[in-house]
């Protein structure tokens, strides 16, 4: 028998590599879902689910295993709070930012004097998904809705804006051809509002929206028309629609006389009137 101490060099690799540093969350590149799995990790017993998030996840340091084989749970360590706090935070702001820019919109189109609502839930027909196959329905929530303050059915001019406040939402919302096809639906025209960046940088660019839709961006503080909103042939409101709206509270109105105490306020931009107002 060849006698292998002899020659360290020549000995049999060990079956177990050496443990290396763990991972960092930038490492792993974390996304969306890691962090949905870890609060529901949080908020459970934590039991493990054993599949690629998971490893992910342990790999980065923010899970860690508790118990014997076959009988383990996970708990989310010190650093995967920090890191879910961060998260939570990066969310707020954005929804913030969202926020902030819907009420900037419709405000403008009750400026133009138009009757408006927020995140209003209506329903939408949308078409066949095959010839012969019976039309089908969805629920969709646009940011703003407005019409104008008219009596006449045929004038009501509906006009949806969407919002968009973070390049990846509107990448995953231009993915979506029914969403757009619901808003059409519903409205005269369909306007995408794009913010802006931590740069300042608008968040897209015109041609990147479908031609169906309108596009607004900000620019020096202020809502521009990018590119006008094709008008849709279809000028009435479905009757559904209608008893969402009278069920609904629209945005209020400015007090003209409590606006002429203040010197009156300059307007963001011409968005309103060439949106249709």
């Amino acid at each position: 028998m060849r006698d292998i101490t002899a020659n360290p060099s020549s000995a049999a690799p060990p079956s177990n590599p050496p443990v290396s540093a763990p991972l960092t969350a930038t490492a792993v590149a974390l996304s969306r879902a890691h962090a949905k799995r870890l609060r529901e990790i949080y908020r459970s017993a934590g039991w493990p689910c054993q599949d690629l998030l998971e490893i992910d996840l342990l790999a980065a340091g923010l899970l860690q295993r508790i118990g014997q084989s076959g009988h383990e749970t996970l708990r989310v360590t010190d650093a995967g709070v920090d890191w879910l706090a961060a998260t939570l935070l990066r969310n707020r702001a954005a929804l913030s930012a969202h926020e902030a820019l819907v009420e900037r919109v419709a405000c403008e189109m009750v400026r133009a004097g138009r009757i408006t609502w927020r995140t209003l839930g209506l329903r939408a027909q949308l078409p066949p998904a095959s010839e012969g196959a019976p039309v089908r329905w969805c629920m969709v929530r646009p940011d703003v809705f407005s019409i104008r303050n008219t009596s006449v059915a045929s004038y009501v001019d509906p006009i949806i804006h969407e919002i968009k406040v973070q390049r990846s939402d509107l990448l995953g919302d231009l993915r979506r051809p029914e969403k757009r096809a619901a808003y059409l639906d519903l409205g005269g025209e369909c306007w995408y509002v794009l913010g802006c960046d931590a740069k300042g940088r608008s968040i897209g660019a015109p041609d990147e929206i479908p031609a169906e839709c309108g596009v607004m961006v900000i620019q020096a503080d202020r809502l521009i028309v990018a590119r006008a909103a094709p008008r849709s042939l279809r000028q009435q409101l479905p009757f559904a629609v209608w008893i969402a709206l009278a069920k609904a509270t629209p945005v209020a109105g400015f007090d003209d006389d409590a606006q002429g105490l203040l010197g009156g306020c300059a307007p963001l931009g011409n968005a309103a009137g060439e949106a249709g107002g």
